[in-house]
């Protein structure tokens, strides 16, 4: 957890970023302590990737300012990239070289001395528990293996912030608690400050806090508990007959505004294991199903949004990216 006594690693104000019409960016503001594991959650297409470009200078802002570790990432673009380790969503790994190999042309590129490389590549190899397949070329590797490869060179040259853009996507579920004990075990041992990136609502929930990001615009930050807490409570589901009238009914009867959900009604209540009994007794419809359970940040994100989260949206600049390579090719 990070300590609020210290200045912030990350402070970003008023960031905008567009592509032409498009405004992938608005107005994002926020900061991250040191020694904090802060996560941005939201659906492809939100502006997530397009502000880890900006914060690790792949990328000008529109307008806004954003420093990392003191430096600002326009005027001190040098200082910001040493300060940082990035692992990237595509992989980005070179399948010529052996795992051993791909730290090491990493260390040399950074400028890690050489009394320290090798003792480095070790260490961190050991750690994300590759030491034994060093020798190894990266087309035998899974894709988990692979990952933890990429987050090891990422810490090569000890940055202060290690930015994960969407570290887990395309892994199974189980790969995925896999990488994310390595990442939690590593950020307990250096206190590193971990940014990253991510449309998966469990693996949000590793987070110190939240920025739940839709449409380029920040619209819920705090730690996962108190974002859960603003839902309002424990949710209640059930199904009647006429979800219509049973709305009207809740509404008139016991002052709560419910909704519709997968034809259900869903509404929300202080200590529901106590009004759902009473609710049950006084309601005069027909009901075919009563469910509760606490509020997820999958009702986090509905509450602020209006809706689930979606993943059919391209990152806009991914896209760019992709159209550029499918050009070149075409040459």
């Amino acid at each position: 957890m990070a300590d609020n006594s210290k200045s912030p690693i990350i402070e970003v104000s008023g960031l905008h970023r567009s592509f032409g019409k498009l405004e992938a960016v608005k107005d994002v503001s926020f900061t991250v302590g040191e020694g904090e594991i802060f996560g941005f959650l939201g659906p492809n297409g939100a502006g997530k990737t397009t502000t880890i470009n900006i914060l690790c200078t792949l990328l000008l802002p529109t307008s806004g300012n954003a420093k990392v570790n003191g430096y600002d990432v326009i005027m001190q673009t040098d200082d910001v990239r040493r300060s940082i380790g990035l692992v990237f969503q595509e992989p980005t790994l070179d399948d010529y070289l052996n795992a051993e190999q791909n730290l090491r042309f990493h260390a040399y590129a950074y400028g890690v001395p050489p009394a320290e490389r090798e003792t480095r590549i070790r260490e961190l190899m050991e750690m994300v528990e590759l030491w034994d397949r060093r020798k190894d070329q990266i087309n035998t590797f899974s894709g988990g293996m692979k990952r933890r490869l990429e987050i090891a060179r990422g810490l090569i040259h000890q940055p202060k912030v290690l930015f994960l853009d969407e570290p887990t996507i395309g892994l199974d579920p189980q790969t995925r608690r896999n990488i994310w004990d390595h990442i939690k075990r590593l950020q307990e041992q250096t206190g590193l400050t971990i940014f990253m990136t991510t449309h998966y609502m469990e693996e949000a929930e590793n987070c110190d806090r939240i920025a739940i990001i839709d449409y380029g615009k920040i619209v819920a930050l705090g730690t996962p508990e108190k974002l859960k807490d603003s839902v309002g409570g424990d949710l209640v589901t059930i199904k009647t007959a006429d979800n219509n009238a049973a709305i009207a009914e809740i509404r008139q009867q016991f002052g709560i505004e419910a909704g519709l959900k997968d034809d259900n009604v869903v509404f929300s209540v202080q200590h529901g294991e106590q009004f759902l009994p009473e609710f049950v007794r006084q309601f005069t419809g027909s009901l075919l199903s009563v469910g509760i359970r606490r509020p997820t940040l999958d009702d986090v994100f509905l509450k602020h949004t209006g809706r689930e989260i979606r993943a059919e949206a391209a990152d806009p600049l991914a896209m760019i990216k992709r159209q550029r390579r499918i050009q070149g090719g075409m040459h």
